[in-house]
């Protein structure tokens, strides 16, 4: 056996101290357990999104989810994971949560290392992969006179991921070998396309063909008004532009098909069997059950429950995935981090009431603009793709008892 690092032996030495504080833990599920710690919430959603693709090819793994605080309601994404608040880095803690939950593989995220738990886990046979390793500061949970554990900490981890160079630049400094790094961007959550009957796009895209087309999707009715007066205001430079008009729920669906049946608008109602003609200007949803049809017609997504507060904004990698230029408003705070990186790639851009939102219609009603946005926001989404696709293909490998060579290290 291996003789331990001096570093690490003084922290389990340390570790060893420390009181047990975590609650029972419920029974662990037969099969296969993926685990994963999330730093932040969204990371616990773009966990939650990986952890659903590799769920969709092996339903029979499992998922236990934990956080240093409190975890987002991934129910939607993840309705049988198990979620957990996760114990401060005593050496009874860890054996224990090792032993109970016999994790096949985990997914860590964040710089804060805990290696009284990654000491027991990898023992038990655990396959470790950091996601998403910054050029920042690493934390080890110990006072000033315990050794610096932190090599000792990552030497646990099976496969690194960085977000850059400078990141993989730190992790060499720190001693971890090439073979067990590799550079892939920042670890995001992922959408894939919705789906969407081929013969119905086919038929639409004929029926709409040369007209100018914009989406309003997941809308609240308190947002309806200022999309509509948006439109209005907007057709007087297009006079052929349609909006199409998708609720976020039903409700909110009724209560918007009777704003837009009191406006001057002139209307079709797809759920009603109405077609849109050369006179429509607003074909309106009371559901968004075909979502993926018209993100795939319309060049132009304004993403609703943005505008006002209380709702937090919808998924923008979502209309992303379909190729869109996206407009939201200033509300996003439950996908602030996603909503960044495609503003910062030049895909989205924020509007704020009714006027600059027609303006920014106006602006993008040009083709060539949309596309340079639609084009931008696609290269984010397939950059969080391959992160997820060479992940999830690393952890079948394992699963199925390979050593992860042939998902390499950095060249």
């Amino acid at each position: 056996m291996s003789r331990k690092p001096f570093a690490l032996s003084a922290y389990l030495a340390f570790a060893r101290g420390r009181p047990a504080t975590a609650a029972p833990a419920p029974p662990r599920p037969e099969g296969p357990l993926i685990w994963a710690h999330a730093e932040r919430d969204e990371t616990a959603r773009a966990l939650a999104g990986l952890i659903a693709r590799i769920q969709v090819q092996r339903p029979e793994i499992s998922a236990l989810m934990t956080a240093s605080g409190a975890l987002p309601d991934l129910s939607k994404t993840l309705p049988d994971c198990h979620t957990l608040p996760l114990a401060t880095d005593g050496l009874a803690d860890a054996q224990a949560f090792a032993a109970h939950w016999r994790p096949d593989i985990g997914f860590w995220t964040g710089q804060v290392l805990y290696p009284a738990l990654f000491s027991r886990v990898s023992a038990g046979g655990t396959r470790l992969v950091h996601l998403g390793a910054r050029d920042d500061v690493w934390e080890v949970p110990a006072p000033l006179w315990v050794p610096d554990s932190t090599t000792s900490a990552l030497s646990f981890f099976d496969r690194i991921f960085a977000e850059d160079d400078a990141a993989l630049r730190r992790l060499r400094r720190a001693g971890i070998p090439d073979r067990r790094l590799r550079r892939a961007g920042p670890l995001a959550e992922t959408a894939p396309p919705l789906d969407c009957s081929e013969d119905l796009h086919e038929e639409m895209a004929a029926t709409l063909s040369g007209r100018p087309i914009w989406l309003a999707a997941r809308v609240r009715a308190g947002e309806a008004v200022d999309i509509l007066q948006a439109h209005m205001r907007a057709t007087r430079l297009a006079h052929r532009l349609l909006l199409v008009l998708v609720p976020a729920t039903p409700e909110d669906g009724r209560e918007i098909a009777g704003l837009v049946r009191s406006s001057e608008l002139r209307a079709a109602d797809w759920d009603g069997g109405d077609m849109p003609d050369e006179n429509t200007q607003v074909l309106v949803t009371e559901d968004a059950s075909e979502l993926g049809l018209w993100y795939r017609l319309a060049p132009i997504v304004f993403l609703g429950g943005s505008l006002r507060p209380g709702h937090g904004g919808e998924d923008p990698l979502e209309a992303a995935a379909h190729g869109a230029a996206l407009l939201y408003g200033p509300n996003v705070r439950n996908h602030l981090s996603s909503y960044t990186r495609l503003v910062e790639a030049g895909a989205a851009r924020i509007v704020r009431d009714f006027d600059t939102l027609a303006t920014a219609i106006s602006q993008l009603v040009a083709p060539d603009r949309a596309a340079a946005m639609a084009h931008a926001g696609w290269d984010v989404v397939s950059q969080g793709a391959a992160l997820t696709d060479e992940v999830t293909a690393l952890a079948f490998d394992w699963l199925d008892g390979g050593d992860g060579s042939g998902n390499g290290a950095v060249a």
